[in-house]
């Protein structure tokens, strides 16, 4: 008599949802009871502002290149020359700072420019226009 094969390790099978890959920005659907962490994000009409100066900056030939970073305590929207350096500016929104929750800080790290309201800590990048004559 010839003896059984022997069988075959098979994975067990999973009973429930199949896992996918979520995107870092997707968010889970929430659930009662469990808080999930939040992340600090420029509001539309805040990036309508920023986008604004972006595009009279890069029309000018001056910035090519932008990045958004949405952190647990801040949001920052970095400006470019070339995607492979540094970034120019820095644009941060954080609102636990007492001395202005958006700021503006140059590629050496200086603060060029702090406060509560955004179109005004923007004027620091337009360019100062002079009359010459």
């Amino acid at each position: 008599m010839a003896e059984p094969e022997p069988r075959q390790k098979q994975p067990p099978r999973r009973e429930g949802p199949r896992l996918d890959v979520v995107a870092v920005n997707d968010s889970p659907i929430s659930r009662p009871g469990v808080r999930l962490p939040t992340t600090v994000r420029f509001t539309y009409l805040e990036l309508q502002s920023i986008l604004s100066v972006y595009g009279r900056q890069v029309a000018q030939g001056n910035w090519r290149d932008y990045a958004l970073d949405f952190l647990k305590e801040r949001a920052l929207f970095s400006v470019y020359r070339h995607h492979s350096e540094r970034p120019l500016f820095v644009i941060e929104k954080n609102p636990r700072l007492k001395q202005g929750q958006f700021l503006v800080t140059a590629q050496d790290g200086r603060v060029l420019k702090r406060g509560q309201d955004l179109e005004n800590v923007l004027r620091v990048l337009e360019p100062k226009l002079r009359v010459v004559g």
